[in-house]
Protein backbone atom coordinates (compact mmCIF):
# COMPACT_ATOMS: atom_id res chain seq x y z
CA UNK A 1 0.00 0.00 0.00
CA UNK A 2 1.52 3.22 -1.07
CA UNK A 3 2.21 5.84 1.49
CA UNK A 4 -0.97 8.20 -0.27
CA UNK A 5 -3.39 5.56 -0.21
CA UNK A 6 -2.10 4.52 3.36
CA UNK A 7 -2.76 7.94 4.47
CA UNK A 8 -6.10 8.47 2.93
CA UNK A 9 -7.64 5.15 4.44
CA UNK A 10 -6.27 6.51 7.75
CA UNK A 11 -8.25 9.73 7.62
CA UNK A 12 -11.34 7.54 6.53
CA UNK A 13 -11.00 5.68 9.74
CA UNK A 14 -10.17 9.10 11.93
CA UNK A 15 -13.70 10.62 10.49
CA UNK A 16 -15.67 7.01 11.28
CA UNK A 17 -14.69 7.02 14.13
CA UNK A 18 -15.26 10.59 14.93
CA UNK A 19 -19.10 9.36 13.62
CA UNK A 20 -18.36 12.35 10.92
CA UNK A 21 -19.27 9.20 8.01
CA UNK A 22 -20.56 5.48 8.23
CA UNK A 23 -18.74 3.04 6.15
CA UNK A 24 -20.86 0.89 4.60
CA UNK A 25 -20.45 -2.68 5.03
CA UNK A 26 -21.51 -5.67 2.79
CA UNK A 27 -22.26 -8.86 4.77
CA UNK A 28 -22.21 -12.28 3.35
CA UNK A 29 -25.09 -15.22 4.71
CA UNK A 30 -23.98 -18.53 5.21
CA UNK A 31 -26.99 -20.96 5.18
CA UNK A 32 -26.30 -23.98 7.56
CA UNK A 33 -29.79 -25.21 7.11
CA UNK A 34 -28.78 -28.21 5.25
CA UNK A 35 -26.04 -29.23 7.92
CA UNK A 36 -26.74 -27.79 11.39
CA UNK A 37 -30.83 -27.06 10.68
CA UNK A 38 -30.88 -30.83 10.09
CA UNK A 39 -29.40 -31.96 13.51
CA UNK A 40 -33.16 -30.79 14.69
CA UNK A 41 -34.52 -33.71 16.53
CA UNK A 42 -36.88 -35.24 14.38
CA UNK A 43 -35.46 -33.42 11.08
CA UNK A 44 -34.33 -35.61 8.17
CA UNK A 45 -34.18 -33.95 4.65
CA UNK A 46 -34.20 -35.90 1.45
CA UNK A 47 -31.53 -35.68 -1.32
CA UNK A 48 -34.41 -34.23 -3.56
CA UNK A 49 -35.75 -31.94 -0.61
CA UNK A 50 -31.87 -30.26 0.19
CA UNK A 51 -31.14 -29.64 -3.84
CA UNK A 52 -34.70 -28.08 -3.77
CA UNK A 53 -33.39 -26.32 -0.63
CA UNK A 54 -30.26 -25.23 -1.89
CA UNK A 55 -31.86 -23.43 -5.11
CA UNK A 56 -33.99 -22.24 -2.88
CA UNK A 57 -31.43 -20.56 -0.77
CA UNK A 58 -29.30 -19.72 -3.79
CA UNK A 59 -32.41 -17.77 -5.31
CA UNK A 60 -32.86 -15.98 -1.42
CA UNK A 61 -29.45 -14.76 -1.70
CA UNK A 62 -27.38 -16.79 -0.04
CA UNK A 63 -23.23 -16.30 -0.04
CA UNK A 64 -22.41 -19.87 1.07
CA UNK A 65 -24.47 -23.11 1.56
CA UNK A 66 -22.89 -25.36 3.69
CA UNK A 67 -24.23 -28.39 2.50
CA UNK A 68 -23.69 -30.98 5.09
CA UNK A 69 -20.96 -33.33 6.78
CA UNK A 70 -19.46 -36.10 4.23
CA UNK A 71 -17.94 -38.04 6.89
CA UNK A 72 -21.15 -38.56 8.86
CA UNK A 73 -22.89 -40.67 6.45
CA UNK A 74 -23.12 -42.44 3.15
CA UNK A 75 -26.31 -40.27 2.61
CA UNK A 76 -24.83 -36.80 3.76
CA UNK A 77 -21.65 -37.32 1.36
CA UNK A 78 -23.52 -38.31 -1.28
CA UNK A 79 -26.33 -34.90 -0.98
CA UNK A 80 -23.20 -33.12 -0.35
CA UNK A 81 -22.40 -34.46 -3.51
CA UNK A 82 -25.89 -33.60 -4.88
CA UNK A 83 -26.44 -29.82 -3.72
CA UNK A 84 -22.94 -29.28 -5.11
CA UNK A 85 -23.62 -30.63 -8.79
CA UNK A 86 -26.89 -27.92 -8.97
CA UNK A 87 -25.89 -24.95 -7.46
CA UNK A 88 -24.59 -22.13 -9.81
CA UNK A 89 -23.56 -18.77 -7.89
CA UNK A 90 -23.61 -19.67 -3.97
CA UNK A 91 -20.25 -21.24 -2.68
CA UNK A 92 -20.74 -24.72 -1.64
CA UNK A 93 -19.37 -26.23 1.50
CA UNK A 94 -18.89 -29.12 3.61
CA UNK A 95 -17.91 -29.20 7.13
CA UNK A 96 -14.78 -31.42 8.39
CA UNK A 97 -13.35 -32.10 11.60
CA UNK A 98 -9.65 -31.19 11.90
CA UNK A 99 -8.10 -34.39 10.74
CA UNK A 100 -7.38 -35.74 7.20
CA UNK A 101 -10.15 -38.48 6.65
CA UNK A 102 -12.86 -35.54 7.57
CA UNK A 103 -11.32 -33.29 5.06
CA UNK A 104 -10.52 -36.06 1.97
CA UNK A 105 -14.26 -36.54 2.18
CA UNK A 106 -15.25 -32.36 1.73
CA UNK A 107 -12.47 -32.69 -1.10
CA UNK A 108 -14.39 -35.25 -2.88
CA UNK A 109 -18.02 -33.94 -1.61
CA UNK A 110 -17.51 -31.03 -2.84
CA UNK A 111 -15.76 -31.75 -5.85
CA UNK A 112 -18.46 -31.01 -8.44
CA UNK A 113 -19.00 -27.45 -6.98
CA UNK A 114 -18.52 -24.07 -9.24
CA UNK A 115 -17.06 -22.62 -5.80
CA UNK A 116 -16.43 -24.46 -3.06
CA UNK A 117 -14.29 -23.60 0.09
CA UNK A 118 -14.25 -26.09 3.56
CA UNK A 119 -15.00 -26.03 7.15
CA UNK A 120 -12.64 -27.01 9.25
CA UNK A 121 -13.38 -26.93 13.29
CA UNK A 122 -11.80 -28.38 16.62
CA UNK A 123 -12.73 -27.21 19.98
CA UNK A 124 -10.63 -24.65 21.83
CA UNK A 125 -12.60 -23.92 25.13
CA UNK A 126 -11.52 -26.04 28.56
CA UNK A 127 -14.10 -27.83 29.05
CA UNK A 128 -14.06 -29.39 25.35
CA UNK A 129 -10.53 -29.49 25.18
CA UNK A 130 -10.36 -31.69 28.70
CA UNK A 131 -13.64 -33.72 29.04
CA UNK A 132 -14.06 -34.42 25.24
CA UNK A 133 -10.63 -34.14 23.26
CA UNK A 134 -8.53 -35.30 26.33
CA UNK A 135 -5.70 -32.58 24.30
CA UNK A 136 -3.56 -30.57 25.62
CA UNK A 137 -3.64 -26.59 24.18
CA UNK A 138 -0.43 -27.70 21.90
CA UNK A 139 -2.41 -30.55 20.50
CA UNK A 140 -4.84 -28.93 19.52
CA UNK A 141 -2.68 -26.18 17.58
CA UNK A 142 -1.15 -28.95 16.21
CA UNK A 143 -3.99 -30.13 14.98
CA UNK A 144 -5.05 -26.79 13.51
CA UNK A 145 -2.06 -26.08 12.13
CA UNK A 146 -1.69 -29.48 10.33
CA UNK A 147 -5.49 -29.58 8.97
CA UNK A 148 -5.32 -26.40 7.54
CA UNK A 149 -1.79 -26.55 5.78
CA UNK A 150 -3.16 -30.25 4.47
CA UNK A 151 -6.60 -28.38 3.17
CA UNK A 152 -5.23 -25.89 1.68
CA UNK A 153 -3.91 -28.48 -1.31
CA UNK A 154 -7.01 -28.90 -1.84
CA UNK A 155 -8.94 -25.88 -1.49
CA UNK A 156 -8.10 -21.85 -2.12
CA UNK A 157 -10.89 -21.22 0.71
CA UNK A 158 -10.70 -22.36 4.27
CA UNK A 159 -13.26 -21.37 7.16
CA UNK A 160 -11.71 -22.26 10.21
CA UNK A 161 -13.76 -22.49 13.73
CA UNK A 162 -13.04 -22.74 17.47
CA UNK A 163 -15.73 -24.94 18.23
CA UNK A 164 -17.35 -23.17 21.67
CA UNK A 165 -15.00 -19.88 21.41
CA UNK A 166 -17.16 -17.69 23.65
CA UNK A 167 -16.04 -19.96 26.56
CA UNK A 168 -12.60 -20.27 25.32
CA UNK A 169 -9.71 -18.77 27.15
CA UNK A 170 -9.13 -15.36 25.17
CA UNK A 171 -5.46 -15.65 25.36
CA UNK A 172 -6.02 -18.92 23.94
CA UNK A 173 -8.53 -17.92 21.52
CA UNK A 174 -5.78 -15.60 20.16
CA UNK A 175 -3.22 -18.26 19.61
CA UNK A 176 -5.87 -20.59 17.59
CA UNK A 177 -6.70 -17.89 15.27
CA UNK A 178 -3.79 -16.73 14.66
CA UNK A 179 -2.32 -20.55 14.00
CA UNK A 180 -4.57 -21.05 11.70
CA UNK A 181 -4.16 -18.03 9.55
CA UNK A 182 -0.81 -18.39 9.59
CA UNK A 183 -1.32 -22.32 8.37
CA UNK A 184 -3.72 -20.47 5.00
CA UNK A 185 -7.78 -20.42 6.93
CA UNK A 186 -9.15 -16.77 5.05
CA UNK A 187 -12.06 -17.29 7.36
CA UNK A 188 -12.15 -17.31 10.53
CA UNK A 189 -15.61 -18.18 12.21
CA UNK A 190 -16.45 -17.45 16.29
CA UNK A 191 -18.80 -20.04 17.31
CA UNK A 192 -20.65 -19.48 20.22
CA UNK A 193 -21.93 -23.00 19.86
CA UNK A 194 -23.81 -23.15 23.31
CA UNK A 195 -25.68 -19.47 23.17
CA UNK A 196 -23.56 -18.28 26.16
CA UNK A 197 -23.01 -14.99 25.38
CA UNK A 198 -24.55 -11.84 25.33
CA UNK A 199 -24.39 -8.78 22.98
CA UNK A 200 -22.42 -6.59 25.12
CA UNK A 201 -19.76 -9.38 25.73
CA UNK A 202 -19.80 -10.34 21.95
CA UNK A 203 -18.78 -7.11 21.07
CA UNK A 204 -15.89 -6.93 23.58
CA UNK A 205 -14.64 -10.09 22.47
CA UNK A 206 -14.71 -8.72 19.20
CA UNK A 207 -12.70 -5.20 20.12
CA UNK A 208 -10.19 -7.54 21.88
CA UNK A 209 -9.34 -9.81 18.91
CA UNK A 210 -9.24 -6.72 16.72
CA UNK A 211 -6.84 -5.44 18.99
CA UNK A 212 -4.80 -8.86 19.62
CA UNK A 213 -4.79 -9.84 16.29
CA UNK A 214 -2.22 -7.99 13.72
CA UNK A 215 -3.79 -9.32 10.76
CA UNK A 216 -8.11 -8.86 11.57
CA UNK A 217 -8.71 -6.87 8.56
CA UNK A 218 -6.98 -9.18 6.15
CA UNK A 219 -9.51 -12.32 6.56
CA UNK A 220 -13.19 -12.41 6.86
CA UNK A 221 -14.74 -12.64 10.86
CA UNK A 222 -17.75 -15.02 10.63
CA UNK A 223 -20.50 -16.17 13.47
CA UNK A 224 -22.31 -19.01 14.33
CA UNK A 225 -24.32 -18.46 16.98
CA UNK A 226 -26.84 -20.25 18.90
CA UNK A 227 -30.14 -19.76 20.55
CA UNK A 228 -29.59 -21.31 24.08
CA UNK A 229 -31.05 -18.33 25.88
CA UNK A 230 -32.56 -16.69 22.86
CA UNK A 231 -29.80 -14.20 21.90
CA UNK A 232 -28.77 -15.51 18.77
CA UNK A 233 -29.61 -12.74 16.80
CA UNK A 234 -29.02 -10.29 19.19
CA UNK A 235 -25.53 -11.43 18.99
CA UNK A 236 -24.95 -11.79 15.86
CA UNK A 237 -26.06 -8.12 15.04
CA UNK A 238 -23.71 -7.48 17.82
CA UNK A 239 -20.99 -8.98 16.05
CA UNK A 240 -21.79 -6.82 12.70
CA UNK A 241 -21.19 -4.01 14.57
CA UNK A 242 -17.93 -4.76 15.95
CA UNK A 243 -16.31 -6.70 12.71
CA UNK A 244 -17.97 -9.48 11.61
CA UNK A 245 -18.83 -9.97 7.88
CA UNK A 246 -20.80 -12.93 7.14
CA UNK A 247 -23.29 -14.43 9.34
CA UNK A 248 -24.01 -17.72 9.81
CA UNK A 249 -27.14 -19.21 10.60
CA UNK A 250 -30.62 -21.40 9.34
CA UNK A 251 -34.11 -20.19 7.90
CA UNK A 252 -36.52 -20.44 10.94
CA UNK A 253 -33.62 -20.60 13.13
CA UNK A 254 -33.70 -24.29 13.57
CA UNK A 255 -30.68 -26.19 14.54
CA UNK A 256 -29.15 -28.10 18.01
CA UNK A 257 -31.14 -27.77 20.76
CA UNK A 258 -32.89 -24.63 20.71
CA UNK A 259 -32.17 -23.54 17.15
CA UNK A 260 -29.44 -20.86 15.45
CA UNK A 261 -29.62 -17.93 14.51
CA UNK A 262 -32.59 -16.81 12.12
CA UNK A 263 -31.19 -15.72 9.37
CA UNK A 264 -34.56 -14.31 7.92
CA UNK A 265 -34.77 -11.33 11.21
CA UNK A 266 -31.07 -10.57 10.81
CA UNK A 267 -31.79 -9.93 7.05
CA UNK A 268 -34.76 -8.00 8.03
CA UNK A 269 -33.26 -6.32 10.70
CA UNK A 270 -30.63 -4.74 8.25
CA UNK A 271 -32.97 -3.45 5.97
CA UNK A 272 -35.29 -1.88 8.23
CA UNK A 273 -32.35 -0.83 10.63
CA UNK A 274 -29.75 0.25 7.44
CA UNK A 275 -29.55 3.83 9.42
CA UNK A 276 -27.81 2.11 12.20
CA UNK A 277 -25.92 -0.93 10.94
CA UNK A 278 -24.61 0.68 7.49
CA UNK A 279 -24.63 -2.94 6.28
CA UNK A 280 -25.53 -4.33 2.55
CA UNK A 281 -25.76 -7.47 1.37
CA UNK A 282 -27.16 -9.76 -1.62
CA UNK A 283 -30.38 -11.19 0.36
CA UNK A 284 -33.43 -11.21 -1.91
CA UNK A 285 -36.40 -10.32 0.72
CA UNK A 286 -39.15 -10.60 -1.56
CA UNK A 287 -37.93 -14.25 -1.54
CA UNK A 288 -38.23 -14.47 2.37
CA UNK A 289 -41.84 -15.79 3.14
CA UNK A 290 -41.11 -18.64 0.10
CA UNK A 291 -38.19 -19.74 1.45
CA UNK A 292 -39.30 -19.83 5.18
CA UNK A 293 -42.19 -21.53 3.97
CA UNK A 294 -40.03 -24.46 2.18
CA UNK A 295 -38.36 -25.09 4.96
CA UNK A 296 -41.71 -25.61 7.48
CA UNK A 297 -42.96 -27.56 4.97
CA UNK A 298 -39.92 -29.97 4.37
CA UNK A 299 -39.05 -30.25 8.20
CA UNK A 300 -42.19 -30.63 9.34
CA UNK A 301 -42.01 -28.00 11.93
CA UNK A 302 -44.99 -25.41 11.59
CA UNK A 303 -43.90 -21.87 11.83
CA UNK A 304 -45.16 -20.29 15.76
CA UNK A 305 -47.72 -17.83 14.73
CA UNK A 306 -46.23 -15.24 16.61
CA UNK A 307 -42.56 -15.65 14.83
CA UNK A 308 -40.95 -12.65 13.98
CA UNK A 309 -40.55 -11.53 10.17
CA UNK A 310 -42.58 -14.67 8.76
CA UNK A 311 -45.01 -15.85 11.20
CA UNK A 312 -48.83 -16.01 10.70
CA UNK A 313 -49.30 -12.85 13.34
CA UNK A 314 -46.61 -11.04 12.08
CA UNK A 315 -48.28 -8.82 9.93
CA UNK A 316 -51.43 -9.24 12.29
CA UNK A 317 -53.28 -6.53 14.47
CA UNK A 318 -56.36 -7.22 16.96
CA UNK A 319 -56.10 -4.07 19.32
CA UNK A 320 -58.17 -1.67 18.63
CA UNK A 321 -55.70 1.03 19.38
CA UNK A 322 -53.07 -0.80 16.55
CA UNK A 323 -55.81 -1.34 13.91
CA UNK A 324 -56.99 2.23 14.07
CA UNK A 325 -53.69 3.87 13.67
CA UNK A 326 -53.08 0.85 11.03
CA UNK A 327 -56.25 2.45 9.25
CA UNK A 328 -54.61 5.94 9.53
CA UNK A 329 -51.19 5.78 8.45
CA UNK A 330 -49.54 1.41 8.60
CA UNK A 331 -46.11 3.08 9.80
CA UNK A 332 -47.28 3.56 12.87
CA UNK A 333 -46.89 -0.17 13.73
CA UNK A 334 -45.31 -1.98 11.33
CA UNK A 335 -41.61 -1.04 10.76
CA UNK A 336 -41.33 -3.82 7.94
CA UNK A 337 -44.04 -4.22 5.45
CA UNK A 338 -45.33 -7.84 4.63
CA UNK A 339 -44.64 -7.69 0.93
CA UNK A 340 -41.20 -6.28 1.08
CA UNK A 341 -40.57 -10.40 2.59
CA UNK A 342 -43.12 -11.69 0.13
CA UNK A 343 -45.55 -12.22 2.09
CA UNK A 344 -50.05 -11.11 2.10
CA UNK A 345 -50.75 -7.61 2.96
CA UNK A 346 -51.37 -6.75 6.26
CA UNK A 347 -54.70 -8.67 8.50
CA UNK A 348 -56.62 -6.69 11.00
CA UNK A 349 -58.34 -9.74 12.57
CA UNK A 350 -61.65 -8.59 14.24
CA UNK A 351 -61.68 -9.95 18.15
CA UNK A 352 -62.87 -8.24 21.05
CA UNK A 353 -59.90 -5.88 21.62
CA UNK A 354 -60.78 -4.27 17.88
CA UNK A 355 -62.58 -0.77 17.93
CA UNK A 356 -65.14 0.29 15.50
CA UNK A 357 -63.05 1.83 13.00
CA UNK A 358 -61.75 -1.52 11.83
CA UNK A 359 -65.17 -2.94 12.00
CA UNK A 360 -66.67 -0.16 9.85
CA UNK A 361 -63.72 -1.07 7.13
CA UNK A 362 -64.72 -4.31 7.35
CA UNK A 363 -68.04 -4.09 6.78
CA UNK A 364 -67.75 -1.48 3.90
CA UNK A 365 -65.02 -4.09 2.64
CA UNK A 366 -67.98 -6.53 2.11
CA UNK A 367 -70.38 -3.98 0.82
CA UNK A 368 -72.44 -2.79 3.59
CA UNK A 369 -74.39 0.27 3.34
CA UNK A 370 -74.67 2.28 6.93
CA UNK A 371 -73.68 5.33 8.48
CA UNK A 372 -71.97 6.53 12.37
CA UNK A 373 -75.76 6.54 13.37
CA UNK A 374 -75.58 2.36 12.91
CA UNK A 375 -72.52 1.94 14.02
CA UNK A 376 -74.11 2.53 17.41
CA UNK A 377 -75.98 -0.31 17.12
CA UNK A 378 -74.18 -2.35 15.28
CA UNK A 379 -70.78 -2.32 17.62
CA UNK A 380 -72.76 -2.94 21.01
CA UNK A 381 -73.84 -6.46 19.30
CA UNK A 382 -70.35 -7.07 17.80
CA UNK A 383 -68.55 -6.87 20.76
CA UNK A 384 -71.16 -8.84 22.76
CA UNK A 385 -70.51 -11.75 20.05
CA UNK A 386 -67.17 -11.08 20.25
CA UNK A 387 -66.70 -11.70 23.64
CA UNK A 388 -68.24 -15.36 23.02
CA UNK A 389 -65.91 -15.79 20.25
CA UNK A 390 -61.93 -15.21 19.56
CA UNK A 391 -62.34 -13.95 16.33
CA UNK A 392 -64.89 -12.48 14.52
CA UNK A 393 -65.36 -13.98 10.52
CA UNK A 394 -67.45 -12.75 7.49
CA UNK A 395 -69.96 -14.94 8.26
CA UNK A 396 -70.64 -13.46 12.25
CA UNK A 397 -70.32 -9.65 10.05
CA UNK A 398 -73.60 -11.02 8.04
CA UNK A 399 -75.49 -12.94 10.93
CA UNK A 400 -75.03 -9.77 13.30
CA UNK A 401 -76.61 -7.38 10.00
CA UNK A 402 -78.91 -9.71 9.23
CA UNK A 403 -80.21 -9.52 13.09
CA UNK A 404 -80.18 -5.32 12.27
CA UNK A 405 -82.14 -5.54 9.39
CA UNK A 406 -84.73 -7.47 10.81
CA UNK A 407 -84.73 -5.00 13.61
CA UNK A 408 -85.46 -2.09 11.56
CA UNK A 409 -88.04 -4.08 9.42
Amino acid sequence: MSKKVSHFVGILFLFQKKGLFKMIKKIQFFDTTLRDGEQTIGVNFSIEEKIAIAQQLEKWGIDVIEAGFPIASKGDFQAVQAVASSIKKARVTALARANKKDIDACVQATAPAIHKQIHIFIATSPIHRQSKLHMTKKEVLEKIKGSIEYAHHFFEIIEFSPEDATRTERTFLVQAIETAITAGASVINIPDTVGYTNPAEFADLFTYLRKNIPTFDEVIFSVHCHDDLGMAVANSLASIENGATRIEGTINGIGERAGNAALEEIAAALYVRKDYYHATDNINLKDTQATSEMISRYSKMPLPKNKAVVGNNAFAHESGIHQDGMLKNPQTYEILRPETVGGKSTRLPLGKLSGSHAVMEKLKEMGYPFDHESMKIIFPIFKERADKKALIDEKDLQVIMQQISEVKR
